[in-house]
């Protein structure tokens, strides 16, 4: 995967973890409590739940491959507005979401490996 494509992901990832800090409710310092640590999510502010970003993100590069199968088949068809160009754009686009989604399945697994292989 190229360079590009990796800082288009990663683009992506932090333009979400900034909807998600918009959208969590503000922390007062009183409610932190005097210096005694919280588990995440117990301050007020609820953690982004991973298996939906995921599926979030899975759902996308799936819109992208249809949006591409349904402009490669209206321009077979001979559909009027539907030009080479839009298709071939389409198909690219769905390509990098889905070579995307690929290197964060390897990167995934990865993690997975490494910490399975910590020692005790």
């Amino acid at each position: 995967m190229s360079n590009f494509a990796i800082d288009g992901v990663l683009a992506q990832i932090r333009q979400l973890q900034a909807q998600t800090k918009l959208n969590a409710p503000a922390v007062r310092p009183e409610a932190l409590g005097a210096g005694v640590p919280k588990p995440a999510g117990a301050a007020g502010v609820a953690p982004t739940d991973f298996g939906k970003l995921l599926k979030a993100g899975l759902e996308g590069v799936n819109a992208a491959q249809s949006r591409a199968t349904n402009a490669a088949v209206a321009f077979e068809r001979g559909t009027p507005g539907v030009e080479l160009s839009t298709v071939m754009i389409e198909s690219q686009k769905a390509t990098v979401a889905f070579r995307a989604a690929t290197e964060v399945r390897n990167r995934l697994v990865n993690a997975y490996q490494e910490i399975m292989n910590m020692p005790i």
